[in-house]
C-alpha cells in the first residue's frame, strides 16, 4: 500500500482530530462521522470504511474509556462481564459481517443511524413535557429511582452492543448508552462510562477481523488515529461540563444529519 501524499495527509490528519474531539464529547469511537465520509468522500465501500474507521477508533475508545472512568467510575466486575460479553459477540458477528454484500451493510447502516436518532429525539421530546426534574442519587453507579431493570443484568447489553459493533463496525456504545439511560436509570455521563468498557476491548475484536478479511486501509486509518488521539481528551472534558439534556440533544441530531447525509449520497457500491 503506497504512502499517501501530503494533499491526502493533512486532510486525514484534520478529520482525524475533529473525530477523535466529537468521538470524546458523544462517548464514541467517532466511526459514525467517520465511515460515511470515507464512503461518500473516499469512494470506498462499505466494509472497507467500517475496517478502517476502526482503526481509528480503538485508540479514541480506549482513551475515551480510561478519561471517562477518572470522572465517571464503574464497578470493575461488572465492567468486566460486560466486555466479555461484548467482545465474544462482536467477534462471532464481525466474520459474518466481512462476508455481507457492501450495499447490505450501506443499508444496514443508514437505517441503523436513522432509527436510533429518531427514537432519542423522541425521548428527547417526551422529556421536555414531563418536564422531568428529579435529581440522581449519588450513589456509586449512579442509578435513578426510575430504573426499570436491576444493575445486574447490566452485562448483557454486550449481547446488543457486541452484534452493533460485529456487523457495522459501530453502534455499541449508541445502543448502549439509551439502554443504560432508559432501562437501569443511569445518569448519561454513566451511561457513556459504561458503553466505553463495552466498545473499547470490542473495538480491538472487530478491527483484527476485519483487518484479517483485508477490509482495512491502514495509509488512511492510521494518520486519523494519529490525529484523533490528541482531540479525544478536550471532548471528554468537555462532556462532564455541559449540561445532562443539551449532551443528550447534540448526540441526537448528530445521529440524525449523518443518517440523511449517507441516504441522500450515491448508492454506486
Amino acid at each position: 500500500m503506497s504512502v499517501m501524499s501530503i494533499a491526502h495527509l493533512l486532510p486525514a490528519l484534520a478529520l482525524g482530530a475533529l473525530l477523535g474531539f466529537f468521538g470524546g464529547l458523544f462517548g464514541i469511537g467517532g466511526g459514525i462521522i467517520a465511515i460515511p465520509l470515507l464512503v461518500l468522500a473516499y469512494g470506498m465501500d462499505q466494509p472497507m470504511a467500517q475496517g478502517t474507521a476502526l482503526v481509528m477508533m480503538v485508540p479514541n475508545l480506549l482513551i475515551g474509556w480510561w478519561r471517562y472512568t477518572r470522572h465517571e467510575p464503574v464497578p470493575w466486575q461488572r465492567a468486566l462481564a460486560l466486555g466479555l460479553v461484548a467482545t465474544a459477540t462482536t467477534w462471532a458477528v464481525a466474520h459474518l459481517a466481512t462476508r455481507m454484500p457492501p450495499h447490505w451493510l450501506r443499508q444496514l447502516f443508514s437505517l441503523f443511524l436513522l432509527s436510533l436518532s429518531v427514537h432519542l429525539l423522541h425521548q428527547q421530546r417526551r422529556a421536555r413535557r414531563a418536564k422531568i426534574g428529579a435529581t440522581p442519587p449519588a450513589d456509586p453507579t449512579h442509578a435513578v429511582s426510575n430504573a426499570r431493570l436491576p444493575q445486574r443484568y447490566v452485562p448483557l447489553v454486550g449481547l446488543v452492543g457486541g452484534s452493533s459493533m460485529g456487523l457495522l463496525g459501530i453502534g455499541g456504545g449508541l445502543v448502549a448508552t439509551p439502554i443504560f439511560t432508559g432501562l437501569f436509570g443511569q445518569r448519561q455521563t454513566m451511561a457513556q462510562s459504561f458503553a466505553l468498557a463495552l466498545v473499547a476491548p470490542s473495538s480491538v475484536i472487530a478491527l483484527s477481523t476485519y483487518a484479517t478479511a483485508h477490509q482495512v486501509d491502514w495509509s488512511m486509518g492510521l494518520p486519523l488515529a494519529l490525529a484523533g488521539m490528541f482531540t479525544v481528551s478536550a471532548g471528554v472534558a468537555l462532556a462532564q461540563r455541559l449540561p445532562e439534556q443539551r449532551l443528550r440533544a447534540a448526540f441526537a441530531w448528530m445521529l440524525l444529519i449523518t443518517s440523511l447525509w449517507l441516504l441522500a449520497g450515491p448508492t454506486g457500491r
